[in-house]
């Protein structure tokens, strides 16, 4: 017999439903205008990030952004776009958070780079002369807007002589080779020479080798007791002593801005309340995917990866549609350092299998600095001119450079966010990430470096010479590195500057 009688209300249900949407409204209105806004490539990226997550909204606290920016520089893949990624996870407490922000963040660019490649495969050899000074000029800006990036995230990443000199080394061997295999190389010594400093294990080595300090005499002896009380009780006045084991000593923070702080986990001062963004952090943490998930995750992407690999090469005329995904699948999962690396792969993996020319390749990658939103968006725009010649159209060019490029990156993430939850909880992680992330740091100024090199455009130089070629360029970029530093211009307004005054240059030099 039917029943007419309406289900029994629950007013909690109600109200976790409300809840829920509220969350995905927050998360939209907190995201959707960065990927309209956010220019300058990822060191500006993480600077936005770390202004709008940590310091306003508070969805986080200082040492999780720190510990997952070093966490998503060690991965493969774009990585402002993983570190979005995994912040809208964490907040909302799932992976459909963070696939929502992810799409907000890479559409718009990736869709105006889909309009871009369509201009440029009916343009002839040479561009009017006003395109190439206003390409100089975005081009400029943009190094001045990396530039200080890179001194901004330097003072956070720096704690100490030893992430000092990692900063350093990552800033200078980088510029010095840039082979594919050496980034992640690079890093990973990083992370072991952080870890080998921390836990001070070269301390207790050659410590084991002094020599025993000859015994004082009574009088020496007198002075040194008299001048340890008064060091004693300077210390008791500033209130700075402070007990701790000598590995200890390596991982705590120094100042406020410290680099991964490690939270206190042998029970000591438990007393003290934790902070909001702590809390609803560890809230949502436990939403997320179990590590188990996350391992299977991980081990599902490198079994397609072999597999896309093996048949890459075993097939002898694979379609082109196939051949460009294989190629940019496996540029998504090789990819480390970002920016640094991804244009010379890129170059590497689709003109020199004759899909793109040079001169459009050279094209894109300076008009993508002008775009909000990640580089990797480039691939789109590859994709696109690469399947032109064919009987594919050019939406499925672009989708499948859209995916190919992002799909590594966005799914290692989604798992090793699965393991995080017991990784983070072992110092050496902690102490091995620090290091990542001080030669993450250092890659900037080689992110800095090339694009200073590659900058300037014109007739006779279309693939790019450096920007001391003329000293109003350089100009430009100190007037984008000062306004920002001193002045709070904004990036996106730094970029519109630049742009105005390379037109300005040809006005007054080429008209």
């Amino acid at each position: 017999m039917l029943s007419f009688r309406s289900p029994p209300f629950h007013p909690g249900s109600r109200a976790l439903k409300l809840k829920i949407s509220e969350r995905w409204r927050e998360l939209v209105l907190a995201n959707w205008h960065l990927g309209f806004t956010a220019f300058g490539g990822p060191p500006v990226h993480f600077q936005i990030f770390h202004t709008k997550f940590v310091d306003r909204l508070k969805w986080i606290d200082e040492q999780m952004y720190q510990e997952l920016f070093a966490l998503c520089q060690a991965l493969p893949g774009p990585a402002s776009t993983k570190m979005l990624f995994c912040i809208n996870s964490y907040h909302g407490g799932g992976i459909p958070y963070g696939l929502l922000a992810f799409c907000m963040w890479c559409l718009p660019g990736a869709l105006g780079m889909y309009g871009l490649s369509i201009g440029v495969a009916n343009i002839g050899e040479q561009m009017p002369s006003p395109v190439y000074a206003l390409l100089s000029g975005l081009n400029a800006a943009t190094v001045g807007i990396i530039a200080l990036a890179a001194v901004q995230l330097s003072e956070k990443a720096i704690t100490d002589q030893m992430s000092r000199v990692l900063v350093f080394l990552g800033g200078a061997v980088g510029m010095l080779y840039s082979a594919l295999w050496f980034f992640p190389v690079l890093m990973v010594a990083g992370g072991m020479a952080a870890v080998v400093w921390d836990f001070r294990w070269l301390h207790k080595f050659f410590g084991s080798f002094k020599k025993a300090p000859p015994p004082a005499s009574s009088e020496d002896g007198v002075n040194i007791e008299i001048a340890q009380t008064q060091v004693d009780d300077a210390a008791d006045k500033t209130d700075v002593g402070t007990s701790g084991s000598a590995a200890d000593s390596g991982l705590r923070r120094r100042d406020q801005d410290a680099i991964l702080p490690v939270s206190n986990q042998d029970g000591s001062n438990s007393s003290s309340p934790a902070p909001p963004a702590t809390l609803a952090a560890a809230s949502n943490e436990k939403k997320l995917i179990t590590w188990r998930k996350g391992v299977l995750v991980i081990v599902a992407f490198f079994a397609t990866f072999i597999t896309v690999v093996v048949l890459r090469g075993t097939l002898l005329t694979p379609p082109l549609g196939y051949s460009l995904f294989a190629n940019l699948y496996l540029a998504g999962t090789i990819i480390f350092g970002g920016g640094p690396v991804v244009i010379p792969l890129l170059r590497e993996y689709i003109v020199s299998e004759g899909w793109v020319s040079s001169r459009d390749f050279l094209l894109g990658l300076a008009l993508i600095q002008a775009f909000p939103g990640p580089n990797f968006n480039f691939a789109v725009y590859l994709g696109s001119l690469a399947v032109a010649n064919s009987a594919l159209p050019k939406e499925a060019g672009a989708l499948i450079g859209f995916f190919g490029i992002f799909a590594p990156g966005i799914i290692l993430a989604a798992g090793v966010m699965g393991l995080w939850k017991v990784m983070r909880k072992r110092r050496w992680v902690i102490s091995f990430l620090r290091g990542v992330n001080a030669l993450a740091t250092g890659l900037v100024y080689t992110a800095v470096y090339r694009l200073f090199q590659t900058g300037a455009i014109d007739e006779n130089h279309s693939t790019g010479t450096a920007l001391g070629i003329d000293p109003f360029w350089v100009a430009v970029t100190a007037t984008s590195f000062v306004g920002g530093r001193w002045f709070g211009l904004e990036p996106f307004f730094a970029i519109l500057l630049g742009g105005a005054l390379g037109m300005i240059w040809y006005a007054v030099a080429r008209a």
